[in-house]
């Protein structure tokens, strides 16, 4: 019995290796822009120092359904007084489902980060900017 719980527990890990999977995804920030709603998620709700995994969605605006964006980028940056910006920049990937993109960032230290997302697509091309906080 304890060899079938190692091998079941074996199989999920291998199963769910190099794939965000969360229970339940918690919205950081949405933004609007045109047509278009961005939604940046994570299972934590929030981004911390260090590496965070994150979704990033495209709904349509209308009927809130998903919305291919094409290519898309996103970084990030946080002035400092006396200090050049610190940026970051996420990695990106699309995901299974239309408007839906995997990303990875890290951050040396906390502090509320100016976020620019971009895209050029099906969805058209645009970019918007929001705030969030790390924590």
């Amino acid at each position: 019995m304890k060899r079938l719980t190692a091998m079941l527990t074996a199989f999920v890990v291998v199963l769910g290796f190099g794939t965000a999977v969360w229970a339940e995804e918690k919205t950081l920030a949405t933004q609007k822009s045109k047509d278009v709603v961005i939604a940046l998620k994570s299972e934590a709700g929030q981004w911390t120092r260090g590496k965070n995994d994150f979704v990033l969605e495209f709904t349509s605006a209308k009927d809130k359904q998903p919305t291919d964006a094409g290519k898309v980028t996103l970084s990030t940056s946080m002035t400092m007084s006396g200090m050049t910006p610190m940026i970051a920049g996420a990695i990106l990937k699309p995901d299974k489902t239309p408007g839906r993109y995997l990303g990875t960032i890290e951050f040396p230290d906390t502090g509320t980060r100016q976020v620019t997302v971009a895209w050029d697509g099906p969805a058209g091309k645009g970019s918007t900017k929001f705030s969030v906080p790390v924590r």
